[in-house]
């Protein structure tokens, strides 16, 4: 029997700790393979003030989910369930998807899957009141425009992100990588907590690799930090970003 063909590239995921199968099947599909640097962890927060935000949260005429992290933590706190006059809106397809298993059957999301794609949704246009499902740290850019409206924003932080040091193993292996690599890059705060880790081999290796950002404003940092091979997914799925990925190791610098 012959041995397994080595992955022809690599995906390097910022993803939270345990969160990376998802993008491991799909950068196999595409003939690559991945290497995980987690910044943080995903906590549930099960304590009573987060219970009472989310039951104040979900009482608004317009309800924002930010992350399918921040459904999976809504459920576990109680059971989701739409009013008739009620809407729901998703951050991205992923949250979208997270949500109609969670029994709400109508949930609308933008096609560009950011802050600006959600503010630029007509339900928010008007809005005079809106649950925010999300964490301490999440889209800041969404509640603070949407006060800026004049908006009433009833914030609840079902879970938090709690920072993890790099293992020295996943940077030795960052370091010593020589097949061709592309950044997943759909968290502005996930590499910014990497960088800083990364001893100048390593940070070598991530700095001349591709990158393939979930979103246009996410695409633009990249630049400003210094990366070159960008390409927009569009999307945090992982599929899309692997596509991303794909296009980008291809473009020439």
């Amino acid at each position: 029997m012959s041995a397994p063909r080595p992955p022809a590239w690599y995906l390097i995921s910022l993803r939270a700790q345990a969160d990376h199968s998802a993008p491991r099947r799909a950068a196999a599909r595409h003939g690559g393979g991945l290497l995980p640097l987690s910044p943080w962890r995903i906590r549930l927060r099960d304590d009573a003030a987060s219970r009472q935000a989310l039951e104040v949260a979900l009482d608004a005429p317009v309800l924002v989910f930010t992350s399918p992290a921040a459904v999976r933590a809504a459920v576990a706190l109680r059971t989701l369930s739409a009013a008739p006059a009620q809407q729901w809106l998703a951050v991205g397809a992923g949250t979208a998807a997270a949500l109609r298993r969670a029994g709400i059957g109508r949930v609308q999301a933008p096609s560009r899957m950011d802050s600006e794609g959600l503010l630029a949704l007509p339900a928010l246009a008007g809005a005079t009141r809106v649950g925010l499902v999300t964490a301490p740290e999440g889209r800041g850019l969404l509640a603070a425009t949407l006060a800026d409206r004049g908006t009433r924003v009833d914030r609840a932080d079902v879970y938090q992100r709690e920072p993890l040091p790099l293992t020295a193993p996943a940077v030795a292996r960052l370091a010593a990588l020589q097949t061709p690599a592309c950044l997943a890059l759909s968290s502005e705060l996930a590499l910014r907590l990497v960088l800083p880790q990364l001893p100048p081999p390593a940070l070598r290796v991530l700095q001349g690799a591709a990158v393939a950002a979930a979103s246009p404003r996410l695409a633009g940092f990249a630049r400003e930090l210094g990366w070159q091979r960008v390409v927009v997914a569009g999307s945090p799925r992982p599929a899309a970003l692997v596509r991303a990925a794909v296009e980008a190791l291809s473009t020439k610098v």
